[in-house]
């Protein structure tokens, strides 16, 4: 561990290429985020500065040139399909409603984010394993059913306990396919780019949620499970759409691009407990916790902080929370170009200060209008940061433990759109909920730290 905290993690080309591609271009052609010669996909203390590409191209052999968003042709579909599993995911996590209807308190309401934990942490620990028995295909469909089967419980609005259970069944659908279409898009060329369009939909479904969602309720006065009949409509085209686009991409695809003696769950053991592996996988997931819980503690939270802090009419409000949504999927889609060119390293440590000066001004500044800006600003900031962490990931470790890592970290990072909002409820239950922004800006600053902590990563070439 000592060791690895000062050398700097060499380049692991994800991509893969023909065997017989000269070193020499395969090293000017590398992925870029680090530029040195040594890589955590060796074993811990070795130096492949002389054979690194070769053995990255041995590893590869069986195909002929990078796979990409775009190549082969199929992977057009499949990107699409994952855009949208990410749009209904991100739709379900902004929406609301629930405290009137059922005249519960704030730690009860809670429950809400909370029961999500379950499925998510189930996700994390079957993802390597449903991978291998199920593949690609059988996760396609599996989230589908899950989103399913859980908006049409809760579009039914029964007794709270219930809702409840309904929501842990869309944590697990949402943990195996945030986790999946991660690993996967993460392994394509262009992945940065890729990856930001990718959490871009998923802020778009923040978006359209409360649009739809605030409409519904405040301007047509009608109830707040009549948005999951929207739900359940999102939640068919996914499973038709990642049913389709994945059918090929069965459990003998992945289990082939693993090595041969990597068995089942054994990946997800070596990402855990060996190192340098299991450093880097604990702290971007331990990332990933905070960041999906301040996502999701502002994007939930902040209609009622409006209404009750910022004394805001129910619709400014709910457009506030839009603002936010929208900010997160402009950001995405725009830094994720600006991130290659300064580097992952320098690109989220500036990032994180300047959510943080947003977080101050809207704490400092009680006024509903600069508020609202602040808070949109502070999406865009906060955007590009989870696709940065699967990019850097990526970079850091060897293929065979991809989809193990990138899967735990974000199944388990996932969690938190269930652990923190559920802890600002209760804090807002004892002290108000005017203390949402402190607490916001206390997880920003372990947000930055925790990147920190990370190998640091060579100068940018992309």
């Amino acid at each position: 561990m000592a060791a690895s905290s000062t050398a700097t993690i060499g380049s692991y080309e994800l991509t893969s290429r023909a065997v017989n591609e000269p070193p020499a271009a395969a090293a000017r052609e590398g992925s870029g985020i680090f530029d040195e010669t040594r890589r955590l996909g060796s074993r811990y203390g070795e130096d492949y500065s002389e054979g690194g590409v070769e053995s990255v191209a041995a590893q590869n052999a069986s195909a002929e040139v990078a796979e990409s968003w775009k190549y082969p042709r199929q992977n057009v579909f499949r990107t699409g399909a994952a855009f949208w599993s990410l749009l209904t995911s991100g739709a379900n996590d902004a929406a609301y409603g629930l405290e009137e209807y059922y005249n519960l308190s704030y730690i009860i309401v809670s429950l809400v984010f909370l029961s999500p934990f379950v499925g998510y942490i189930l996700a994390a620990v079957l993802n390597n394993t449903l991978h291998r028995r199920i593949g690609q295909r059988g996760i396609g469909i599996t989230c589908g059913i899950c989103h399913i089967l859980a908006y049409i419980i809760i579009a039914v609005h029964p007794p709270y306990p219930v809702l409840v259970l309904a929501y842990c069944l869309a944590g697990f659908g949402n943990g195996i396919s945030d986790a999946a279409w991660n690993a996967w898009i993460g392994n394509l060329d262009k992945a940065n780019e890729t990856l930001g369009f990718l959490h871009a939909f998923y802020g778009v479904g923040g978006v359209i949620s409360p649009l739809i969602a605030t409409n519904m309720i405040a301007k047509a006065n009608l109830p707040w499970y009549t948005f999951y009949y929207v739900m359940i409509g999102l939640a068919t085209i996914e499973f038709v759409t990642c049913t389709w686009a994945f059918w090929p991409n069965g459990p003998e695809v992945y289990r082939q691009t693993m090595d041969a003696s990597n068995e089942d769950n054994q990946g997800m053991k070596e990402a855990l407990f060996k190192l340098p592996f299991a450093r880097v996988t604990w702290l971007c997931a331990a990332f990933l916790l905070c960041y999906v819980g301040v996502e999701v503690s502002v994007g939930g939270w902040i209609v009622q902080f409006m209404i009750r802090v910022r004394k805001a009419e129910n619709y400014p409000a709910g457009m506030t929370s839009m603002g936010f949504w929208l900010g997160l999927a402009v950001g995405r889609a725009i830094l994720g170009f600006v991130t290659p060119l300064l580097g992952v390293k320098v690109a989220v440590s500036l990032y994180l200060p300047a959510a943080m000066a947003l977080q101050l001004i809207f704490w400092l500044v009680p006024s509903f209008y600069v508020s609202a800006v602040t808070v949109a600003l502070q999406g865009f900031f906060l955007g590009p940061l989870f696709p940065a962490v699967v990019v850097a990931t990526t970079k850091m470790l060897p293929k065979h433990l991809h989809v193990s890592t990138i899967g735990f970290a974000a199944a388990f990072g996932g969690s938190g759109a269930a652990i923190l909002p559920f802890a600002v409820g209760a804090i807002a239950q004892a002290k108000g909920v005017k203390t949402l922004q402190p607490i916001i800006l206390a997880f920003l600053t372990a947000l930055l730290g925790l990147w920190l902590c990370l190998p640091r990563i060579g100068k940018k070439r992309d």
